[in-house]
């Protein structure tokens, strides 16, 4: 009896002792920062329950008698069990979301310029028209295309073209709220959602955001961009003519010389 209680008693330090290993790592998570304290905390109570459990085999090394004295070494084992189980669970369960989280935010995200995707777009514009009609509020999108863009591949290389999309994007970005959505809508095109901004505010934030990359982009030819511009009324009737409002404006942008933004208006009949 004696030899298994001090096997026990030593196999529960161990696994208290292999417990740290996992904690240590959720500790080290970037997930984890907001609870770290918690876990430091957890760390504590597992040393001092090491202690406890090296101080109870100190004093009662084979001075067992009965079976009575089983009671505490098998409590002390099957806590130290338990502590090794949730530890390794939570820190799996930690790993395992984390990987969900990063195969969503891969599914929605442009790998090359770090922001949303088509797909993203397609999810979130019928939710924000849907919400703009139902209560009232304004809605604007930004279709923005590079002038000449297959010049700069061309004439540069593809390894500059994607440099200078990267370039761009992130001089929109820093024209965008928190709250706009700015997502890759393919190849040089990109598209803005602008939640409770009217058309003038909308066209205010195109031409700033047309004239800083005319004279602010990183780019070894001339870059500009044109602009279409279209906010929700009560001619548009679904999100995706909305999109086609902002394709139109945009392609008479591009027609009426590049390099300007123009905002979508019914043709005069």
């Amino acid at each position: 009896m004696n030899l298994l209680i001090a096997l026990m008693l030593s196999f529960g330090s161990l696994f208290l002792l292999v417990s740290l290993i996992p904690v240590a790592r959720i500790i080290n998570h970037p997930g984890a920062k907001d609870i770290v304290n918690y876990w430091r905390l957890l760390t504590v109570l597992i040393c001092l329950f090491l202690c406890g459990y090296l101080a109870y085999a100190w004093f009662h090394w084979w001075t067992y008698r009965g079976p009575v004295d089983l009671i505490v070494p098998t409590i002390f084992f099957f806590g130290a069990v338990f502590v090794l189980l949730v530890t390794v669970l939570t820190l799996k369960t930690t790993q395992a979301l984390q990987r969900t989280f990063q195969l969503e935010r891969d599914s929605i995200m442009d790998s090359l310029l770090g922001i949303y995707n088509r797909s993203y777009l397609d999810r979130r514009l019928p939710e924000q028209f849907s919400s703009a009609k139902r209560y009232g509020h304004d809605l604007s999108v930004l279709m923005i295309d590079i002038d000449h863009f297959k010049s700069v591949n061309d004439n540069w290389g593809h390894q500059i073209g994607d440099q200078v999309l990267q370039n761009v994007t992130r001089m929109i970005k820093n024209r965008v709220r928190e709250t706009d959505i700015l997502c890759r809508y393919g190849g040089e095109e990109l598209f803005i959602l602008l939640p409770h901004t009217g058309g003038s505010e909308a066209m205010t934030k195109a031409e700033m955001i047309r004239t800083e990359i005319e004279t602010g982009a990183d780019c070894p030819q001339v870059l500009t961009v044109s602009i279409g511009v279209a906010a929700v009324s009560n001619q548009v009737g679904s999100a995706p003519d909305l999109v086609w409002q902002a394709d139109m404006a945009l392609y008479r942008a591009k027609n009426g010389g590049r390099n300007r933004c123009e905002f979508y208006s019914p043709p005069v009949s």
